[in-house]
């Protein structure tokens, strides 16, 4: 028995159903905020889903490091990929928008309104946007590609793709790489498998963004903060129950922020002190990048918003549309 995609049916815009999305750097906010948004809506007599979309959050090795949501906030709103995958498994941004389409369409079957959460960019805008269905690339024409310095790489880019090899920066060893060895193996573009993409869901939901954009230097106050308490949580025991699986170092779930720093102090080349100081920096400098995203990548209508405090947020005007529906 065949299956519908139920995002390949396009119903009007008036029946299209809601998402609403709530995004930003780490530590700003956005767990609090989807309670809230959650609440909200219970109080309309609607009931919510929080699907998570970040990536550190997936793993169930790393609940403390990860900030996972405690049992209170768990038993209070249904939450949905938090820890669904082992350590021992990478996640890609496909994977993940795959699962994230079919709990999606569960809430929205259960008539539920879906609320989805992180600071995973690429994620969302592969969930929204779709992925660009590149073959998989010949290992020969990856394996020369990869041998050519960057600057001969970026050259054979221009003569071969030279629209691709003007929007990069000639130094950027893995873009121009990826950009090159796709030419070559497949005969096409990147920008044209990109035109080509496939499996967004923007098209048939209802967006309801919310960008959090705080004040830095509360914002890094709060990862300065946020890092201690992890530590003071239980974060040493976790990183050392995480090590003794051995897992290989190039694992997602190894390179989590934080994770190389405690492990530097459980091998002894750093004091607690020194850990918890080079930990907290990692977490700023993660919040910074995230921050830059956040301002640029998504569109522009998106509304952004910066809180100073969540007990003082607006959720009813901030997703005034979605309530009233």
């Amino acid at each position: 028995m065949s299956t519908v995609d139920p995002f390949e049916i396009v119903p009007g815009e008036e029946a299209r159903p809601p998402l609403a999305l709530i995004a930003g750097p780490t530590a700003s906010g956005k767990s609090d905020y989807a309670i809230k948004l959650a609440d909200a809506l219970a109080a309309r007599g609607r009931s919510a889903v929080i699907i998570n979309a970040d990536s550190a959050q997936l793993y169930a090795d790393l609940p403390i490091l990860s900030a996972a949501p405690s049992p209170e906030d768990t038993a209070r709103v249904p939450h949905r990929l938090y820890g669904a995958w082992d350590g021992a498994q990478g996640c890609s941004a496909a994977d993940w928008a795959e699962r994230a389409r079919q709990e999606i369409a569960k809430a929205h079957q259960a008539g539920q309104v879906p609320i989805l959460v992180g600071g995973t960019g690429l994620y969302m805008r592969t969930l929204l946007d779709g992925i660009a269905p590149v073959p998989a690339i010949d290992p020969e024409v990856r394996e020369t590609v990869r041998a050519l310095p960057v600057a001969e790489a970026h050259a054979a880019l221009t003569n071969e793709d030279p629209e691709r090899a003007a929007l990069l920066n000639p130094a950027d060893t893995t873009r121009v790489a990826r950009a090159l060895e796709v030419m070559r193996s497949t005969g096409h573009s990147l920008g044209y498998w990109q035109a080509h993409k496939e499996g967004g869901i923007g098209h048939a939901v209802t967006l309801h963004p919310l960008i959090l954009l705080p004040d830095r230097d509360w914002l890094y106050e709060r990862c300065d903060r946020r890092f201690g308490l992890m530590i003071e949580g239980g974060a040493v025991p976790e990183v050392e129950a995480l090590l003794a699986r051995h897992l290989p170092p190039d694992l997602p779930v190894m390179r989590a922020i934080g994770v190389a720093e405690i492990a530097a102090h459980l091998s002894g080349d750093l004091t607690l002190d020194e850990a918890i100081m080079r930990g907290a920096q990692a977490t700023r400098n993660y919040a910074k990048r995230q921050y830059t995203w956040f301002r640029h990548q998504p569109p522009r209508d998106w509304p952004r918003h910066a809180p100073k405090s969540h007990e003082n947020s607006d959720i009813a005007g901030h997703f005034d549309r979605l309530l009233q529906q």
